[in-house]
């Protein structure tokens, strides 16, 4: 009996998800006027991801500001997307995102750039697990409209091996020739 429970107990740490970390992006106080007076709430706004490719936002309200974030983090953890990235610190290719009023433009970037992206964005990819990116801000500085317009435009990668299974090509087939690129430059010249 001692062996089962044993076993019953390490099949559950094994099917436990890996471990997450997760950051603040906004806390907002709320207020609702009520008869004798105001009742103040919280809300906020995390993401979540294993910094491996797997990224999600929540938010959370509560009257107390832990019950908020726990209740965020829950959600955030729930709403997870996988990413692929090339070579595990940038993104395959350059993406436009948007959500309502906010766009956003994300590139990669050569090996050293660090992440170049203002406040919320800048935790999406830090919890993405993304090393090198350059990203611009369009419109809306709202952080749920930005985190919304990122994770939409992250939605929409592709990496060259899920194109290339799509079309039934290979990968070379696929992407440019690295040697010829500036062979063909220097024939212009």
């Amino acid at each position: 009996m001692a062996e089962r429970d044993n076993r019953r107990g390490n099949r559950r740490d094994r099917d436990e998800a890996p471990e997450f970390a997760d950051r603040l992006v906004a806390i907002n106080r709320v207020s609702k006027t009520v008869k004798g007076g105001k009742r103040f709430g919280f809300a906020a706004l995390v993401v979540v991801g294993d910094q491996k490719g797997r990224v999600g936002f929540g938010k959370g309200k509560a009257k107390e500001v832990p019950e908020a974030i726990r209740k965020a983090t829950e959600q955030a953890k729930r709403q997870m997307i996988r990413v692929q990235l090339r070579e595990g610190r940038t993104l395959h290719h350059d993406i436009e995102g948007r959500h309502g009023a906010g766009k956003v433009v994300m590139r990669t970037a050569p090996e050293g750039t660090g992440i170049i992206a203002g406040g919320p964005m800048r935790a999406v990819f830090e919890m993405l697990g993304v090393k090198d990116v350059v990203s611009k801000s369009l419109g809306s500085q709202n952080p749920y409209n930005m985190i919304r317009a990122t994770i939409n435009g992250l939605t929409k990668e592709q990496s060259p091996r899920s194109v290339a299974q799509r079309r039934g090509k290979k990968v070379a087939d696929i992407l440019p020739k690295r040697d010829e690129a500036p062979a063909a430059a220097e024939a212009e010249a």
